[in-house]
């Protein structure tokens, strides 16, 4: 399993727009990924005031490229959210089976 970690940096003028376009646009289209075992996403804290979490568990390699292509290891931001984003991470892990 691999454990992909995006995060983004919204503006806090954009939050409320920027969540509803998260939740119409980008939690479907990874929803509905073959390979996709989790999808949980997260909101801002008063520690991290403008970022954003999405953390999405997937059953090989392969399937992340399938869904990011060839580029698999940048973020892949859905055509319609490149304007909310001021930056973004992307990172990748391999669980540790417990």
């Amino acid at each position: 399993m691999i454990i992909r970690v995006f995060t983004a940096e919204v503006p806090l003028e954009l939050h409320n727009e920027f969540e509803e376009k998260f939740k119409a646009i980008s939690v479907p289209l990874v929803n509905s990924q073959h390979g996709l075992l989790n999808l949980e996403i997260a909101r801002p804290t008063t520690w991290n005031p403008k970022t954003y979490l999405m953390v999405s568990k997937w059953a090989t390699k392969e399937d992340i490229i399938n869904f990011a292509g060839q580029n698999w290891n940048q973020a892949h931001i859905p055509a319609g959210m490149e304007k909310y984003i001021e930056s973004c991470t992307i990172a990748h892990f391999v669980d540790i089976p417990i």
